[in-house]
This record gives structure tokens, sequence and C-alpha cells, in this order.
């Protein structure tokens, strides 16, 4: 971490700070600028009807606030131009629903990764990680991002879906594209290969649905066969589709919570899996081995100690979360400690902030893997909590500890490159030194 901004420094950038215009260095650090904001402008002010939450408990309060929505249409219009396919692709996924959607998607994807199934994926995944070690080995200079960190939820959701391996290889460029449109500022270039990559996802998907309809796997293991099927005893969907009549105010085929899913809901839907899976677990295990080899002592602790595996991944999604902003748009006033926030108010969750608020975490700026308790909001909270948390858990248990256990000396060989998005965090390219 960087030195913190004196207290001159942090009331200055607290009076100015906003997220489209976030100085240059945000991205290297921006706790600092977090903890400016929590002591000076907690619920702060970034445009007009726009608020950034640095509070813990303020962003636990917007989580589980019934009148804060999900719904991004009328936020994503002016910024995708309503109509194109990153509009279509963001407004339809799960994460950026309310009920009655959300709802029935949320169901029908737990069923899929309920105990029962990860318990299944489990060997499988203790497979990939071992072959993937092996692979490094054979590197002259191992890039724990692209060797590691950033095939293993890959291959897992792609096993989800049931993708023919060989047909896996655009998946993580067009997941990237897409993600990348939800920067605060994403501008013309980042939306034209947005709208390329969901034209071309959705392209491929329509291949693969219409394969796995004519042979269906087994809706216990296989999430597309189970999307395709939906609730047992469900109603056919609307056959106008999303955007044909509906009752007042909503949207066509959204109002029967057994409806199955629409053609464009299905799509939309597979891709938002990859996207959620592949973001969120690749940053969490890049993430955390670099947080644990630039504290070297916690890296050795979990060498000595592999039985602290499961503190130590939510301390690494607390200390260092993969998704650091969140966003709602209220649809009532919402009073946070006598700051009211008035109803159609956007408001962005620093995630990031809320993890290292001292009011909620004893010595907050300090990684330490045995830390208990540990009620990080890296996943959210309430209704919208990651319906894939566990995967992603058990991902980052199996590879990080892993990782430790084979390679005990594991060093870094040259500086780390930071992803430079502000939503997500991550990094490009981590090169490392491989010891037994």
């Amino acid at each position: 971490m960087t030195t913190p901004f004196t207290d001159a420094e942090a009331r200055r950038i607290a009076a100015s700070f906003t997220l489209a215009d976030a100085p240059e260095d945000f991205v290297d650090d921006p706790y600092r600028y977090y903890a400016a904001l929590r002591r000076h402008a907690p619920v702060r002010a970034i445009g007009a009807g726009q608020w950034l939450l640095t509070r813990y408990d303020d962003v636990s309060q917007l989580y589980r606030e019934p009148t804060a929505s999900s719904d991004k249409q009328r936020e994503f219009a002016p910024k995708f131009g309503a109509g194109t396919p990153i509009f279509e692709h963001h407004t339809h996924s799960l994460v950026f629903n309310d009920p009655p959607l959300h709802t029935r998607v949320r169901r029908l994807i737990l069923g899929a990764v309920n105990q029962r199934a990860i318990a299944r994926m489990e060997p499988g995944l203790v497979a990939l990680v071992d072959d993937l070690l092996d692979r490094l080995a054979d590197q002259s200079a191992p890039d724990l991002i692209e060797d590691f960190a950033a095939q293993i939820p890959l291959e897992v959701i792609g096993n989800l879906l049931d993708v023919p391996h060989e047909e896996r290889s655009p998946l993580r460029e067009w997941s990237l594209a897409i993600l990348s449109a939800l920067e605060p500022v994403p501008g013309p270039q980042r939306l034209a290969r947005a709208n390329a990559a969901v034209a071309e996802f959705v392209s491929y998907l329509r291949t693969l649905i219409s394969r796995r309809r004519a042979r269906p796997g087994d809706p216990d293991v296989d999430v597309l066969t189970r999307l395709i099927q939906g609730e047992t005893g469900g109603e056919e969907p609307d056959p106008q589709g999303a955007f044909g009549a509906g009752p007042p105010g909503g949207r066509a085929g959204l109002g029967r919570p057994g409806a199955r899913l629409s053609e464009t809901e299905l799509l939309h839907n597979c891709i938002f899996l990859l996207n959620a899976g592949h973001e969120t677990t690749s940053n969490l295990i890049g993430n955390g081995l670099h947080a644990l080899l630039t504290h070297r002592d916690q890296f050795e602790r979990l060498v000595r100690e592999p039985a602290l595996i499961g503190t130590a991944v939510d301390e690494l999604l607390r200390f260092e979360s993969p998704l650091q902003l969140n966003n709602r748009l209220l649809t009532a006033p919402v009073n946070l400690r006598g700051t009211v926030l008035p109803a159609g108010s956007f408001v962005t969750l620093g995630i990031g902030a809320a993890n290292r608020d001292p009011e909620a975490f004893r010595d907050p700026d300090r990684l330490d893997i045995a830390r208990k308790p540990n009620v990080h909001v890296a996943f959210g909270h309430g209704a919208h909590a990651c319906a894939g948390m566990n995967v992603a858990r058990l991902e980052g248990r199996i590879a990080i500890g892993a990782m430790a256990a084979r390679y005990p000396k594991l060093d870094l060989a040259g500086a780390p490159v930071r992803d430079r998005r502000i939503r997500f965090r991550g990094l490009q390219h981590l090169p490392v030194r491989l010891a037994a």
C-alpha cells in the first residue's frame, strides 16, 4: 500500500472525487482514496443524482434495501444505446434484474450448483489444477494469470455448460470485452468490442443450444440443459419475448414466476454464467496469489498450516475484492445515517472500500489469513448474493492451496501488470519463479 494521504489531502480528494475522472493512480491503489472518502465524504455525490458509498454499514444496508433495484434499463440505455447487443445482454442477465426474472433464473442456477453438485466437481477440479501446475514447470517464464488463474474458471464454467473443449478458445476474450463495457466511462472502442463480442457469443450459443435441445444432457450436472428445460412443470415462455406486450410498467415474459426462460433470456444468462464465473474467480486466484507473495509471512504461514486455506480464501476476497463496485437504482428514498438519498438516485456500492472499513474489520489493511470473523461483502448480500460463491470458493481453495503445497518457495519474477479497469480488480500478468 502506498503512503496514506494527509488529512488536508484527504479532505481535498473527498470534496472532488468522481469515478468518471478518477486519478491515474487510483487503479494501482484505490484503498487510500476509499479511506479519504470514508472519513470525509462516505456518502459522496459523484454526479447529478449519483452517489458513491464507501462505509461497510451503508453498503450492507443498500444490498438489503427492498427499494434498491438491480434493473439497469434506465441506466444502460444512454450508456450503451437501447437495442444494441451489449444493452440487450446486460438488461437480461441475472445480476441486472429484479424478481420475477431474477428469482426464476437464480432458482435454476442454484439447483445446479448446490452442495451435492459442488462435491461432484471437486475431483475434476483437483485434477485440472494438478495438470496446470505440472505445465507451469515446463514454462520458461510462467505467468500465473495466463497459465493458471485464467484457465481454471474457463474450464469449470465450460464443463457446467458442457461446451466442447475445442470450442472454448474465444470464451475468455468475449468475457473480458463484455464486462469491460461496465466501466464507469467505457468509451467507444470498448463499446464496439463489447457489442461485437455479444453478437459473436450469441451466434455461437444458438448453435450450442440447438445441439443440446436435440441431445439433452443430465440437468443435474449440465446447467445448459437445466436452463433450457426450466423448472419442472414450468410454463412456456411468452412467445413475444422480453420486449413484447406485457403488464403495465413491466416486461412481457417476466411476470410469471413459473415460466421457462425465453430464448433471449436463455442466451444472455448463459453469457452471464461464463462472465461472472470467469471474472470473479480468475481475479480471486490472481489477486490472492499476488497478495500472498507480497505478504510473505502469510504465504509461509499457509505453507505451514494448509488447513487455513478456507479462512485464507475469504481473507483474500476481502483484502483484494475482485469486484470493487456495484450499482443500484433507488425506487424510494433511503436514509443513510441522516443523509437521505432521493428516489431515482443511482447508487454505486464501494465493495472494495467497505471491505477495508475499520469500523467493520480490525486493522483492515493487514492481510491475516486466519481472520475471524470475516463478514466481507465481496459476494454481495441478501437476495442478490452471488449464486456461484461456493463454486468460486472451491476453485480458490483448491488452486491456491495446491500452489502453496507444490511450490512453497514460489516468488515474483518481475513486476505484475495490473488490469487498468476500475470496476473489476485484477492482474493481466503475474510473472513468477517456481521452486519446490
